[in-house]
């Protein structure tokens, strides 16, 4: 991972906290969002590593995109935890945070590489 690649970092740790908080759940027995939540979780900075590899600006932006829907997916999770009150507010605020972080930045980015392709 580049160290000058700020999203990528964010994804990175991003990703350290949704196992801390896999480990959590499962230790509560919530299996199934459990592994839900990991899976989308770790899939924004797995494929934000891809999008750096990508040997064409389509393929980037796929990648990107891809990054856009898991972040979502996650945002749910977390929403669904929340809600249910699986988790507090107090346990959920600081990572959907930095998973509304992570939306915001890659939107961006999809926004930025449409705008340019006009």
């Amino acid at each position: 991972m580049k160290a000058d690649n700020i999203v990528q970092k964010k994804a990175f740790l991003f990703a350290v906290r949704i196992v801390k908080l896999y480990q959590y759940l499962m230790g509560k027995k919530e299996y199934v969002i459990a592994n839900q939540i990991l899976r989308s979780g770790t899939s924004i900075g797995a494929n934000l590593e891809e999008a750096q590899g990508s040997y064409s600006r389509r393929e980037f932006q796929s990648k990107i995109n891809i990054v856009y829907k898991e972040a979502r997916e996650t945002r749910f999770w977390l929403l669904l935890l929340r809600e249910s009150q699986i988790l507090s507010i107090n346990e959920t605020e600081s990572i959907f945070q930095d998973c509304e972080e992570l939306l915001k930045i890659t939107g961006s980015i999809i926004k930025s590489l449409k705008n340019n392709q006009q």
